[in-house]
Formats: structure tokens, C-alpha cells, sequence
């Protein structure tokens, strides 16, 4: 994370660094058309996202266009504010400039709030997000009139101004760091963006506290204002288009989220492979997902950094890939299989190792995760009879989410066993067959509520639970 913020501030500091010290005569128009500029395209943007968030109907986007709008009011006001262009000497250009990113990243921040992960009245926050674009335009244009009564405040290089670079800093950096951890969950390039937006408006900040219109510097901290609001604001609006909610900014993505998007999150090749496994059969496609849900649940409880969570995912989506090769009337077989039936089902790990390998691309822990996941503790496992414990832990987690779930789940030649029977196989496996403190994990998540707390729990938002799947095969 912190080679991530420190790389994302190069541009930054080569920008403010490189052009201190020297000073400009711009005109005023075109300071005016600069800011303006730059307004009118937040406004847009800010549009673009309230409409995104109406059909989405999402609480969270409407806080990200109404930051929007209240930046893009605070940039018009600094344009009309420019001292000989519509009014003379002011204050009103400096106020607005030094409070506009500290405001809206203010508003970004409370997207995390509890309240907006629940349904809520998306109309209601849109007439607020009106109501306040109204009072600001308002007040800047009343303030615009009598703007030569305004001080200047903060006053450039002042200790009220290296006040307020601290607070908006402090808030964009929390926001940066939501952003870098998402993107290291995701590794999409669009969070990643989203990230280095973050990063340059906080050197924007500086620049706009630390500068004047007159001095080069100041110009290049405009720039990089503008030039972060495009990579803060485009990613959202493009996931919020293809109806995935923008999650860098709230920082609560989860790697189940990965499963449940994985074309939106893992890429097309992920989820083309899903597709040609749901088209062979449909139950272990389910089957798959379900597990790759459960392995990073049991990862985040064992504390898998955000790196490792996503290789889970795309690992115990893949896991059984190599069942493609394996003949349907051997794969759906409600009877007994013969032992070389058998031993064609034991080589899918291999298969699926092979399968990913000749697509490449993809990371050492996915192929592992693939060809181990049916490996035991003692060694007793195949395909390679490897001793679990000397496997990535990775591989341990996913070998307990595996043999839950098919345990669980309702086979053609046998009906699904209850949870605590499946646990109770899986604690008895310890030590020989399943690592303890996956084990353990496991139960910690879909255990029985006792009933001491049954009045409780249906007080609290209901909590999703590895349920018994429909009947069908899975592997």
C-alpha cells in the first residue's frame, strides 16, 4: 500500500516542485475560463453519476455526485470570483478554491457510513443533493456581489492554510487508502486510478493553499485538480453504468464480492471458463462457486492479506476446471464408479492445471490451488500425495471449503448431509486429513446459532449462510 500512495505522488511533487518559485501574468479571462472550465465538467460528471445512481438506485453513488456538485459549484464560484474579470480585488476566489476538495472529500468519506449498505430513499438524498447545489450556487452568487468585503482567509503559506491542507489531506489520504486496498483485492486498473486520483488531488490541495494565480505552481496544482477529479469520477461512473456499485472509495469490498462479480472483478477469461463449465454441468459450475464464497470467507477470518484473498477466489473458482475432461456419463454417474472410473476423476486437478497453463497468464498460487486441492494433511491425498502442511495455506483453506460443500450438498446417490455432521467429519479429519485452524474458521461461520442468541439474531440484518444447494452432482 504505501509503494502504491508513494508512487501515485510523484506526479504530484515533480508538478508543485518543479514549478515553485516561478511566477506568471496570466490574464483574467483566462483564469476564469480555466476554472470554469474545469467546473463545468465536474457538473457533468456529477449528472452523469446522480442519473447512474437514480436507475441503480444506490445510496453510496448519489453521495459520490452530490461531492460532485458541491466541487463543481465550488470551482464556478472560484471562476466568477477572479479578481478583474466580473468583480475586483476579493477573497471569495481563495475561500472557494481552498475549501472546495476539503468539502467534497468530506462527502466521499461518508460514504462508508453503515447507514447507505442498507435501502434507502435514493429520491430523498437526490432532492438533498439539489437542495444543496441550490443554497451554494446562492450564496456564491450573494457573496460574488459583495465579494470586495470577503478577506482573503485562508491566506496562501498562513498556518490557517497548512490547517486545512492537513484536514483535506487526512481525509483524501483515508480515501486513497480505501481505493489501494481495493485495488489490490481486484486488481483492476480502473481502482487503481481511482487511487492516483485521490493521491494527486491531495497534492492539488497543497498547491491551491500554498500558491496564487500569480505563481506557476498554483496552475499546476489546477491541473492536477482537475486531472485527479477525471480519475476519481470516470471509474465510478463507468462501474455504476454497468451495474456494479463503485467500491474504492467506500473501501468495504469483500472477497466474496469477487464470486459473485467475477467478470466485473477477475476478467472475461474467468468468467468464460465458468461459462464452459456451467454449460458441461451446471451443478458443479454452482458448486465451485460456492466454495471459491466459502475459502475466502475462511480466509478473511484467518486474516489473508487482500493479495492472497483474491488469488483464493480465482483459485476455487477454477478448482475444478479440470472436469471438463472428464466424460459426462463418468461425471453424472449416480452409482458406484470403478476403480479406473475413479481414477479419471482423480486426474482433474492435474487437468485443470494443464488446462490454465496452456491459457496462461495465470499466478503460481492459482495453479496450485488447482492441482492441490484434494491433498491431505498426511500426505494421503492426490494427485501428488503431498503433505498438506507443506502446501501454501491457501491450499488448506480451500480443501476444508471443498469438502463442506460436497458434503452439504445433495448428490445423486446421496442426500446432503446436515452441517453439523459435515463439520463433525471435518474436526474428527484434523491432523491427518484438514488443517485445524481452517477447521476451526469454518465453524466459526456457519455453526449453529445457540439459542441464547436466537432473539438476538433476528434483531440483526440476516446473515448469508452456506445452505443446502438444490439437488444435483456436484463435484
Amino acid at each position: 500500500m504505501l509503494a502504491i500512495l508513494a508512487v501515485a505522488a510523484v506526479v504530484p511533487v515533480l508538478a508543485i516542485a518543479g514549478t515553485a518559485g516561478t511566477h506568471v501574468m496570466p490574464s483574467s479571462w483566462f483564469h476564469a475560463a480555466f476554472a470554469g472550465a474545469g467546473g463545468a465538467l465536474t457538473a457533468i460528471a456529477a449528472v452523469a453519476l446522480s442519473v447512474s445512481a437514480a436507475r441503480q438506485r444506490d445510496g453510496r453513488a448519489v453521495l459520490l455526485s452530490l461531492a460532485f456538485s458541491v466541487m463543481a459549484t465550488g470551482l464556478l464560484i472560484h471562476a466568477f470570483a477572479t479578481p478583474g474579470w466580473l468583480v475586483g480585488m476579493n477573497g471569495l476566489v481563495q475561500l472557494a478554491g481552498a475549501l472546495n476538495l476539503p468539502a467534497g472529500g468530506a462527502i466521499l468519506a461518508a460514504s462508508a457510513l453503515p447507514a447507505l449498505r442498507r435501502p434507502v430513499r435514493v429520491g430523498l438524498l437526490l432532492r438533498i443533493q439539489v437542495a444543496v447545489v441550490v443554497v451554494l450556487a446562492t450564496a456564491g452568487v450573494i457573496a460574488t456581489l459583495d465579494s470586495h468585503l470577503i478577506p482573503v482567509l485562508p491566506s496562501p503559506r498562513s498556518l490557517p492554510a497548512h490547517l486545512v491542507f492537513a484536514t483535506g489531506a487526512a481525509v483524501l489520504g483515508v480515501l486513497a487508502w480505501r481505493a489501494g486496498r481495493t485495488y489490490l483485492l481486484t486488481r483492476r486498473l480502473a481502482d487503481l486510478l481511482v487511487c492516483v486520483g485521490l493521491v494527486w488531488l491531495v497534492g492539488a490541495e497543497y498547491g491551491l493553499l500554498e500558491y496564487t494565480m500569480m505563481d506557476l505552481a498554483g496552475w499546476a496544482a489546477h491541473t492536477l485538480e482537475f486531472a485527479g477529479l477525471a480519475l476519481v469520477g470516470i471509474p465510478a461512473a463507468l462501474d455504476l453504468r454497468h451495474g456494479v456499485a463503485s467500491r474504492p472509495l467506500v473501501g468495504d469490498l469483500r472477497a466474496a464480492h469477487l464470486v459473485e462479480h467475477e467478470q466485473a472483478f477477475l476478467g472475461a477469461r474467468v468468467r468464460a471458463l465458468m461459462l464452459r463449465l456451467a454449460a458441461k454441468d451446471p451443478s458443479t459450475e454452482g458448486h465451485t462457486r460456492r466454495v471459491a464464497t466459502l475459502a475466502v470467507e475462511i480466509g478473511e477470518r484467518l486474516g489473508l492479506p487482500e493479495s492472497r484473498l483474491r488469488l483464493l477466489a480465482l483459485g476455487g473458482l477454477l478448482h475444478d476446471m479440470g472436469k471438463l475432461s472428464v466424460p459426462d456419463h463418468i461425471l453424472n454417474k449416480p452409482g458406484a464408479l470403478t476403480d479406473e472410473e475413479f481414477a479419471q476423476i482423480r486426474r482433474h486437478p492435474i487437468c485443470g492445471r494443464e488446462l490454465l497453463l496452456e491459457l496462461g497468464g495465470f499466478p503460481p498460487l492459482v495453479l496450485a490451488l488447482v492441482e492441490s486441492h484434494h491433498e491431505r494433511v498426511d500426505g494421503g491425498g492426490y494427485p501428488n500425495g503431498a503433505p498438506a502442511l507443506e502446501l501454501e495455506l491457501e491450499v488448506r483453506v480451500l480443501t476444508v471449503a471443498d469438502v463442506f460443500d460436497a458434503l452439504t450438498a445433495d448428490r445423486v446417490y446421496r442426500a446432503a448431509w446436515p452441517a453439523e455432521r459435515a463439520l463433525a467429519l471435518l474436526e474428527d479429519g484434523v491432523g491427518t486429513a484438514f488443517d485445524g485452524a481452517c477447521v476451526a474458521a469454518l465453524r466459526d461461520l456457519v455453526a449453529p446459532v445457540p439459542e441464547w442468541q436466537a432473539g438476538l439474531a433476528a434483531r440483526r440484518p440476516a446473515i448469508e449462510r452456506p445452505g443446502v444447494p438444490r439437488p444435483r452432482p456436484a463435484g
